[in-house]
């Protein structure tokens, strides 16, 4: 049975970014996205798979050409206990496969702070929490089912054609498209949470010792403030200890959403409340603590949109950059609504990952939508660069090809690969022709 295809205007989840491809095609195995893929070559139109739409630049845009949907693709493989791995279709939920997991009595070893997006595409862009000794989803990754330009489909892992490994598990959709993952896990494991706030320059002075004792810390800071909400995330023996019911509704879906969005409208009509907005929101959250199963911590509702730029720097130059940042929001007339967000990761040897061979801290920045940027995401931009910073591959920026190839160690070696199994490009876009060179 040949694919579902349809025709229409796609766009994002913050709305800044749309198409018109030539038609949608939503295949229910992998042999019918093999055939999708080789139509669109045969037809001389390009070819690109999009997930949930949460990137905020257009890499997953097919513009034209053939816009690829996994919706279909959700089947759970294969779950081996003993192997310690699950693999699992690639427009499967980030959300259903923690579910998944949990009734197995299994999870990811880390998570961002959503699970909303399909598994391809968050691994594929690069999607990270914040963790001392755990890494991004991509990191996480055995192995991965890949259609190629020519229709032929590869299995590839560590000891499986390697090289196309190193590539496929971060892979910006430039190498072709992913139909299954295989994922290391582990048995379920619960986290104490303990939020509390802190002025900026405490945070600052103690950033060291707080990413050293905690396995997962992160910090907000309220421009226009002196103020941060900090999150440290540890694992626990127990017992859980949920919020409330009524407590989580409160705090992280009314407060969170419902009345920060309110508060977003207020400022991006009267963009002089903003400072005033800042302050309250910056006393809104309170201390508190809490002991969940691991991505009911790591993950929150995240309804409010916006559009997003997050840099990742060496780890030993973040708390100069932040120094910077929080300076270069004070000597301006900038009205910032969104808090800035701060993350860590350790180094990796993903050739694509922006914690590729060094320890990292993210920086990310955001504005909601709709606000026009006054000049701070380029400012922000300038910042980051000077201290050698990577852009995240699915948020704002202007990076191209000759400064990535700069920041990148394996940046050839991608380019190489790429141009190896993908030679016709079927699979580019105007974004990486940006950021790839071609």
């Amino acid at each position: 049975m040949p694919a579902t295809v349809t025709t229409g205007r796609w766009s994002n989840w913050a709305g800044n970014q749309s198409a018109e491809p030539s038609r949608t095609v939503t295949p229910a195995s992998t042999e019918e996205l093999a055939e999708a893929v080789t139509r669109a070559a045969a037809d001389g139109l390009t070819a690109k798979a999009v997930g949930s739409g949460h990137s905020f630049t257009d890499i997953a845009s097919a513009g034209a050409g053939v816009l690829i949907r996994p919706d279909a693709l959700t089947a759970l493989r294969e779950l081996d206990r003993e192997a310690g791995t699950v693999t699992v279709e690639s427009g499967l939920p980030l959300a259903k496969l923690n579910r998944l997991l949990a009734a197995a009595g299994l999870g990811l070893t880390n998570m961002g702070d959503i699970e909303v997006q399909t598994v391809a595409g968050a691994t594929s862009t690069g999607t990270h929490g914040t963790g001392r000794d755990s890494g991004s989803l991509a990191a996480q990754i055995r192995a991965v089912e890949i259609v190629l330009a020519d229709g032929s489909v590869r299995t590839c892992s560590a000891t499986e054609d390697p090289e196309l490994f190193e590539g496929a598990r971060l892979g910006l959709g430039a190498l072709g498209v992913i139909s299954a993952i295989t994922f290391g896990v582990e048995p379920a494991f619960l986290l104490t949470a303990h939020e509390r706030p802190m002025a900026f320059d405490e945070v600052i002075a103690n950033f060291d010792h707080l990413t050293a004792v905690n396995e997962h810390f992160e910090f907000y800071w309220f421009p226009h403030t002196d103020r941060c909400s900090t999150k440290r995330n540890n694992r626990s023996q127990g017992p859980a200890a949920p919020l409330p019911g009524f407590r989580s509704w409160l705090d992280d879906d009314f407060l969170s959403n419902t009345v920060w969005e309110g508060a977003c409208r207020i400022g991006r009509a009267f963009p002089r409340s903003i400072p005033t907005i800042a302050a309250v929101a910056s006393r809104a959250w309170s201390e508190r603590s809490y002991t969940d199963v691991a991505h009911r911590v790591f993950t929150s509702p995240r309804k409010v949109r916006f559009t997003e730029m997050e840099y990742a720097v060496p780890r030993e130059a973040a708390t100069e950059v932040l120094r910077e940042l929080k300076a270069l929001v004070e000597r301006n007339d900038w009205k910032i609504s969104f808090p800035v967000e701060v993350r860590t990761a350790p180094a990796d040897d993903l050739w694509l990952s922006t914690a590729g061979g060094r320890d990292s801290v993210y920086i990310a920045v955001h504005l909601y939508r709709g606000t026009t940027d006054p000049g701070y995401f380029a400012a922000v931009e300038r910042l980051m660069t000077a201290y050698r910073g990577r852009p995240h591959w699915g948020k704002l920026h202007t990076r191209d090809a000759e400064y990535l190839a700069d920041v990148y160690p394996h940046f050839a070696d991608f380019a190489a690969l790429r141009a190896r199994v993908d030679p016709e490009l079927v699979f580019t876009n105007p974004y990486l022709r940006r950021v790839l060179g071609s």
